[in-house]
């Protein structure tokens, strides 16, 4: 992985094991952290980093690192009024990391994915996320319309993002939605948005009102807006 904030957020978090921190910028906050936990600190060119990291924008500092720690639905529904966002194809891994960003802000009990057609969580979403993958919890699921009807069995409420022109009935301006208990916020990928047996598997749908000429929100924008009325209504 590579940028200042994902790696010295991975040596915060000790989730996951980190071999070596590559460093051609002399961080000393990595540094000093990495000392810390007794991990080597590799003085290297920035020319290597490029190589190393496919161009990406590494600021300087880059880290060997073991593979992501997924977590599972259970962990993430164990926290009390759980607040679970689940993403339903998001392929983009800049709106991937964005979204985890804003959910790790706005203090969401964890982010649930499917296992087929949606972004992985590696260097460019860890990088995306400003190092917020390090610490809020990401689960895979085989199903997502089973691991809704897993949710609301253990009575979370889920309500599906869709835009206001939907028209159905169930859908409700996102003020509108008590967001206070345990719930579950869905939100698609860009264009496409929920698919339909992922929102049959909602208790509704929620939408946010756009009074310019576009029609909805970037999805990371979207799910900001859904997790901090959600945050404010739980006395954030």
């Amino acid at each position: 992985m590579y940028g200042v904030r994902p790696v010295v957020e991975v040596l915060r978090s000790g989730r996951r094991e980190v071999y070596e921190i590559l460093d051609a910028s002399e961080n000393r906050e990595a540094a000093e952290l990495a000392n810390s936990l007794d991990i080597r600190v590799q003085q290297t060119g920035r020319d290597d980093l490029d190589e190393l990291t496919g161009g990406g924008v590494h600021q300087g500092l880059a880290a060997r690192v073991g593979g992501y720690p997924y977590s599972s639905l259970d962990e993430i529904l164990a926290k009390p009024d759980a607040l679970v966002v689940v993403l339903d194809e998001v392929t983009d891994p800049q709106n991937l990391g964005a979204i985890l960003r804003v959910a790790e802000g706005a203090g969401a009990s964890g982010v649930v994915i499917p296992k087929d057609r949606s972004a992985e969580v590696n260097a460019t979403v860890a990088k995306a996320s400003a190092g917020a993958s390090e610490h809020v919890l990401v689960a895979k699921v085989t199903n997502l319309r089973r691991a809704l009807d897993e949710m609301k069995g253990r009575g979370v409420w889920a309500f599906a993002a869709e835009g206001s022109e939907s028209g159905k009935p169930d859908s409700t301006p996102y003020t509108g939605l008590d967001l206070a208990g345990p719930v579950a916020l869905v939100l698609g990928s860009e264009g496409r948005g929920v698919r339909r047996l992922v929102r049959d598997g909602c208790d509704g749908g929620t939408y946010i009102p756009m009074f310019g000429e576009v029609s909805s929100l970037n999805v990371s924008a979207a799910a900001a807006v859904l997790l901090y009325e959600a945050r404010r209504q739980r006395g954030g």
